[in-house]
């Protein structure tokens, strides 16, 4: 059952990574630099304190999940639903750190740049949910 959940949170992570990745950063980015940086700030703010919620939940269901079962497959899923948090505060947070401190009462050609740059690397926290989701599926022998 904890293993279903695993996957469940899993997949809710992925949805919103995915989301984020076809439909919001490519509607942002047809944007004028001002409103594109006043639509990220809030934005990111809100979506990475759901998103990092979600990978510790996923996290430790599906540790809990691997201790039950010994499934290595949960145990794997487990380690690809953290790594989005390394991964963006060691590849990402510079880029965010930039964005959060441009004034987004101007508008800032750099911010375009910087935002094309951060949906990019959000790709990977998109592929390391789905990974990890796969990981849940395979260990919850629903496949």
């Amino acid at each position: 059952m904890i293993g279903l959940l695993a996957l469940t949170v899993a997949a809710a992570f992925s949805g919103t990574a995915i989301y984020v990745s076809v439909a919001e950063q490519p509607a942002r980015l047809r944007l004028d630099d001002k409103a594109l940086l006043q639509e990220w700030q809030p934005s990111y703010k809100r979506g990475a304190a759901m998103q990092a919620s979600i990978a510790i939940v996923a996290c430790v269901l599906g540790l809990i999940a691997w201790w039950q079962t010994g499934g290595p497959a949960f145990l794997v899923g487990a380690v690809l639903i953290i790594l989005p948090w390394p991964w963006t505060l060691i590849a990402m947070m510079p880029t965010n750190k930039v964005l959060e401190a441009m004034d987004a009462g101007t508008s800032n050609p750099q911010a375009r740049s910087l935002i094309v740059k951060w949906g990019d690397m959000h790709l990977v926290r998109a592929t390391l949910g789905v990974l990890a989701t796969l990981a849940f599926l395979s260990g919850s022998h629903l496949v």
